[in-house]
């Protein structure tokens, strides 16, 4: 299995920290995984994007991913607006590839979806940001529900190893790298809830109900 995902997103939706999480999975899982994150200056709304590559053998290639299997919309404004460091946003996906969009509402304009139907690729409006206030509390889940979605469309990773991931990543037993806007998001994310344990809580509980929520309506 070799599997390239493209994330796109706006700066302080947590496209890098979904990413991180998504990979510790994926090396927790005993599979071979690389993130790499993509931005210009860090601001919140700029344009940011995050890689994964997944294999069952050692990954040597870093950087931008060209040509997805996957491709996950964070904002619709990537695709309405043109909030993405590539155009069209679907640029390199590969046949039959996947795209879930976080929105509640069809986005795509008829060039687009022509663009996506030569290719046979597979859309998915899934409404993340609606599931992460419903079940985490706050719109700054979106990138957990997100991953809960991609979960239940695909066999990626087991969705309990994603929610060891998530543990991991706040409880501070693994170390990351965090950007100077990375660490602030956390920060602000902690803030939302009264203990760390419970913000850990919450967040497997938007990405299960992510998971259901695919699982039934797709």
């Amino acid at each position: 299995m070799n599997l390239d995902i493209r994330m796109a997103g706006l700066g302080g939706q947590g496209v890098v920290t979904a990413a991180h999480i998504l990979g510790t999975a994926v090396v927790n899982s005993g599979k071979h995984a690389s993130v790499n994150p993509f931005f210009g200056a860090e601001k919140r709304l700029a344009p940011a994007e995050s890689y994964v590559r997944i294999s069952q053998e050692p990954i040597y290639d870093r950087g931008e991913v060209l040509f997805p299997n996957f491709i996950m919309i964070y904002a619709p404004e990537v695709i309405t607006m043109g909030k993405s460091y590539t155009m069209p946003f679907y640029s390199g996906l590969k046949k039959n590839g996947l795209v879930l969009i976080n929105s509640d509402k069809e986005i795509l304009s008829d060039k687009e979806m022509d663009g996506l139907k030569s290719i046979e690729a597979n859309i998915y409006y899934v409404p993340a940001t609606k599931l992460a206030i419903d079940f985490a509390g706050t719109a700054m889940a979106a990138n957990m529900t997100m991953l809960g979605a991609l979960c239940g469309l695909v066999e990626l990773v087991d969705l309990d190893a994603v929610m060891d991931a998530v543990e991991e990543r706040f409880s501070g037993k693994t170390k990351m790298v965090a950007s100077g806007t990375t660490a602030v998001l956390d920060e602000a994310l902690k803030s939302k809830y009264e203990k760390v344990s419970q913000m850990i809580e919450k967040n497997r509980q938007a990405i299960v109900n992510a998971f259901q929520y695919v699982k039934k309506e797709m």
